[in-house]
């Protein structure tokens, strides 16, 4: 099977920088907010982001790590700060591919539970093929893809980050 790059490093670090730029307009009067990456590459994603945000911003940015079954999305989800360290805040949940929405739709149940100032998603690869109204508020990347094809992003820890389908 065959690898098409859809992103190569540099395309991704572009995608970062221009989502924590929308994300700094989008909540420019917080004082802090918290970004929540669906592990594990959402959550490698979110911390990127997170890292432009404190650069280009004052807001206080808070990392959270979701952890959820992708197997079992209605088994219970983790998250590694409590709800008292989110609530009232904004939050973004962030992933790096939305496939079908499972995953996205019941991490967003979770985090609807707990009263927050404003909440919003964000995905490096929207896939637009979606089981659940689900929907990427800020997304690096659209694809209309068939459901045969498989979108996987690469985190590398040498820095060589890339998103391909195959």
């Amino acid at each position: 099977m065959s690898k098409n790059i859809i992103l190569n490093n540099q395309e991704i670090e572009h995608k970062i920088k221009r989502i924590a730029y929308q994300i700094y307009e989008t909540f420019v009067d917080e004082q802090e907010i918290v970004i929540a990456g669906i592990a594990s590459n959402g959550f490698t994603f979110a911390k990127k982001i997170a890292a432009v945000l404190e650069i280009i911003s004052p807001i206080k940015v808070s990392i959270c790590e979701v952890q959820i079954n992708k197997q079992h999305p209605q088994s219970p989800i983790e998250t590694s700060i409590t709800q008292e360290q989110y609530a009232n805040k904004g939050l973004v949940l962030v992933d790096d591919v939305l496939n079908s929405g499972t995953t996205l739709i019941y991490a967003v149940k979770h985090f609807i539970d707990v009263p927050l100032k404003k909440f919003k998603t964000a995905v490096l690869v929207d896939r637009n093929h979606k089981k659940y109204p689900v929907k990427a508020d800020f997304k690096g990347i659209s694809l209309s893809t068939s459901l045969f094809e498989h979108v996987q992003v690469v985190f590398d820890e040498n820095g060589d980050n890339y998103a391909y389908l195959s």
